[in-house]
């Protein structure tokens, strides 16, 4: 999991040895601190101590092409949200002269002719014309993104075979190629979902084993995706009866998450490979 990069270079870093940078990880580092007097020189040895004996918790430092990506597809992402939010403002002014769209979609055409008809007051109606014309600058900043990340994309193998899973588009696929980098650095898929939050908490005393929910830990974008992937179509066939099951003894929350990290295995195994294998058995 990548750290937060101003609180690991200001004062919780920073050990050079033999030309190599070791970035620590904040979570990691908790857990060695127990002390009261908390300054600089203290973090400094206390971080030279840790690498010294090979127990510094490290994170892993993405290569410059990466950081770029993640630049582009999480700047894709914050204008989506900024875009969703002016979305909401406009539901909100038609609310208040109480114009309540009868329409499944009111981005689309028939929803966009709606909106031409509509006569509201005239502080009303300004303020969505407004609002329509910052929402149609973002589609046009978000479309330009899209282009930009599919052209930096369109020849990496596991970019478009992870686009072969249910619910699974360019914009996620993007996301999970940016934010996860390098595969490899990842032994097993449980350590990806770990990476990303998607496991339960597990807390031991003893004998004793209490289960919990989701970390939320790691990046926010991934786990997003992932559950926003299997949000409509539930994975697809070779999730969709597990979700299924879990859902209906569970609950539909528990059944998404336990579903998104089904999907972010199969992610693991498409990035790694370059194939997702029981989609091909399906197919065959």
């Amino acid at each position: 999991m990548e750290a937060t990069w101003g609180w690991c270079w200001a004062a919780d870093v920073i050990a050079e040895a033999g030309g190599r940078v070791h970035l620590a990880h904040p979570l990691g580092i908790k857990g060695f601190e127990n002390r009261r007097v908390k300054n600089d020189l203290k973090d400094a040895t206390m971080l030279a101590d840790l690498l010294r004996m090979g127990r510094l918790p490290e994170s892993w430092i993405a290569p410059r092409s990466v950081r770029e990506l993640r630049e582009l597809v999480r700047y894709r992402h914050k204008l989506s949200q900024l875009r969703s939010g002016l979305k909401g403002q406009v539901h909100a002014v038609l609310g208040k002269e109480g114009v309540i769209p009868h329409l499944v979609e009111l981005w689309g055409p028939a929803g966009l002719w709606f909106m031409d008809e509509t006569q509201m007051g005239d502080a009303y109606q300004y303020r969505l014309e407004s609002l329509r014309d910052l929402i149609a600058v973002y589609d046009i900043e978000i479309r330009q993104l899209d282009q930009r990340i599919h052209r930096q994309l369109r020849d990496d193998v596991g970019y478009r075979t992870i686009q072969q899973l249910n619910g699974v588009g360019p914009v996620h696929a993007a996301a999970f190629v940016a934010e996860i980098g390098d595969v490899s650095r990842f032994s097993h898929p449980k350590r990806l979902c770990s990476w990303a939050g998607l496991t339960p908490r597990l807390r031991e005393s003893d004998t004793k084993t209490y289960g919990g929910v989701s970390t939320k830990q790691g990046s926010t974008l991934v786990r997003w995706s992932a559950v926003e992937a299997v949000s409509r179509y539930h994975g697809g066939p070779p999730i969709r009866a597990s979700y299924q099951r879990i859902a209906e003894r569970r609950g539909r929350n528990v059944g998404r998450v336990a579903a998104a990290r089904k999907l972010l295995t199969l992610v693991f195994y498409g990035l790694r490979d370059g194939e997702i294998r029981c989609l091909q058995r399906e197919a065959a």
